[in-house]
């Protein structure tokens, strides 16, 4: 599996939680800011799952910041429900990042295709694009090479990527 290879994505990981009371509006649903909030906890525990961390980052003075966010609602989420975010990377370059996401009601830690058992309720999409401490935008492959391939070696060794 090769990350540089058009049509390349990640395999799904994921990570779940219950609703909590605060996450939710008047209406009793969840408020639509919250799975943005989400979407975060889900590309971080990615991250975290490939053996690096969004503090590893930031200690070699990359950052990684949301360039744009796409969200599709399709079913709202309640107080307690049983959630899962499932996050993959469907570009990872030396100049940017794009991360897929799914959010589901239902069974906890289902990967891959198990994933379906849950019930979709937002679809959506983050770019972010990598930049220095002082808010520039920097190649990480140039700025960080050692770190660039630790990422690249992670993810061409995972299994059950999927186009």
């Amino acid at each position: 599996m090769n990350p540089h290879k058009p049509g390349w994505t990640s395999r799904w990981h994921s990570t779940s939680f219950r609703v909590r009371y605060e996450e939710t509006d008047q209406m009793g649903v969840v408020y639509h800011a919250n799975y943005l909030i989400w979407f975060e906890s889900g590309r971080t525990e990615m991250f975290r799952e490939l053996g690096f961390a969004y503090r590893t980052l930031e200690g070699h003075g990359l950052l990684l910041p949301v360039t744009s966010a796409d969200l599709q609602f399709k079913s709202p989420a309640r107080y307690d429900d049983l959630i899962t975010v499932y996050a993959r990377l469907t570009t990872f370059t030396a100049l940017r990042v794009v991360y897929e996401y799914e959010v589901r009601r239902g069974p906890a830690g289902c990967e891959g295709q198990d994933r379906a058992a849950g019930e979709l309720l937002v679809s959506g999409s983050t770019s972010h694009v990598w930049l220095n401490r002082e808010w520039r935008p920097v190649r990480i492959d140039r700025a960080q090479p050692e770190l660039f391939q630790s990422i690249v070696a992670a993810l061409g060794e995972e299994e059950g990527g999927a186009v």
